[in-house]
C-alpha cells in the first residue's frame, strides 16, 4: 500500500534507537524526508546514517522541554517545512510512590508531558500553513493500565494523553490529525533495562507470548501518518500483544 508519504517532511524525536528509530525507519521507507534528534551527537549521526534517505539529525536533550521545541523548529527550517511530528522521549527512572522523591515528578513531567506540549506548539503552525498535518505521540500502555514500578511514567504520560486528545479536537478542522500509540513490551533496550532477569515472567503474561517487534510498531505509526488515516484523530492505539483487556 502506498501511504502517500513521499516527500512529506517528518520530525521524529528521540529516534536514535528503539521505537523512535523504528518509526523513523518506516517513514524513510515510505519516501518521507526525516529529521531525528538524540542527546548524543555520535549516536544521532550514526542513526541517521543507518536510516539513509538523506536523514538529518539534531542534538536535543528532551529533559528540557525547550530543547524539544528547538528540535522541531530546526527540523522545519532544515526541511523548509513540516508535515509530520512524532513525539517521543526516553522514559523516566523506575520507582514506586515509596521510593520516588517528590523532586523527581517535575523532571518526569518535563520529559514526558511538557516536551510533547512544546513540540506540538512548534509544529502546528507549520501544519496549519500547509493545510495538512500528522502528529503521532509514542506514549505507553501504562496510560490505560498503570505498570508497577513506573509511577513517574504512568503519571506523566497520562497527562500527555489528555493534552493530545484535547488538541485533536481543536485542530481537526485544519486538516491535522493527532493520535497516540501506546506500546506494551517491545524488543528494546529500555524494556530489557527495566525488567532485567524478570523479563521472561512479563512475557508469559502477554497473550501473544512474545515481545513486540519494533519494525511492526513503526509500520503502525507510519500508517497513522498516512493520507489514508485522514479520518482517524484523537485515537490512543494500544500496540501491546493483547495485554490491555478492558472493553474501552
Amino acid at each position: 500500500m502506498d501511504l502517500g508519504l513521499t516527500g512529506r517532511k517528518a520530525a521524529v524525536a528521540s529516534a536514535t534507537s528503539g521505537l523512535g528509530y523504528a518509526t523513523a525507519q518506516a517513514l524513510v521507507a515510505e519516501g518521507a524526508q526525516v529529521t531525528i534528534c538524540g542527546h548524543d551527537a555520535a549516536r544521532a549521526e550514526q542513526a541517521a546514517d543507518r536510516l539513509g534517505g538523506g536523514t538529518r539529525w539534531v542534538i536535543a536533550d528532551l529533559a528540557d522541554p525547550r530543547e524539544g521545541e528547538r528540535f522541531v523548529t530546526e527540523a522545519a527550517g532544515a526541511m523548509s517545512g513540516l508535515d509530520i511530528l512524532v513525539t517521543n522521549a526516553p522514559g523516566p527512572p523506575a520507582g514506586t510512590f515509596a521510593t520516588v522523591a517528590m523532586d523527581d515528578y517535575p523532571k518526569a513531567l518535563e520529559l514526558n508531558l511538557l516536551s510533547v506540549v512544546r513540540m506540538c506548539g512548534a509544529a502546528v503552525p507549520h501544519m496549519r500553513r500547509g493545510g495538512w498535518g500528522r502528529i503521532v505521540a509514542i506514549t505507553s500502555i501504562s496510560v490505560r493500565q498503570p505498570i508497577a514500578n513506573l509511577i513517574l511514567s504512568n503519571t506523566a504520560r497520562a497527562g500527555a494523553t489528555g493534552f493530545l486528545k484535547t488538541l485533536a479536537r481543536e485542530i481537526a478542522a485544519d486538516g491535522i490529525t493527532v493520535n497516540s500509540i501506546q506500546p506494551g513490551l517491545h524488543e528494546t533496550g529500555r524494556v530489557r533495562g527495566v525488567y532485567g532477569d524478570g523479563l521472561d515472567d512479563e512475557i508469559a503474561q502477554i497473550p501473544s507470548r512474545a515481545l513486540g517487534r519494533p519494525e511492526d510498531f513503526g509500520a503502525a505509526a507510519a500508517f497513522l501518518c498516512s493520507d489514508q488515516a485522514r479520518y482517524i484523530t484523537g485515537v490512543a492505539l494500544p500496540v501491546d500483544g493483547g495485554v490491555y483487556q478492558a472493553l474501552q
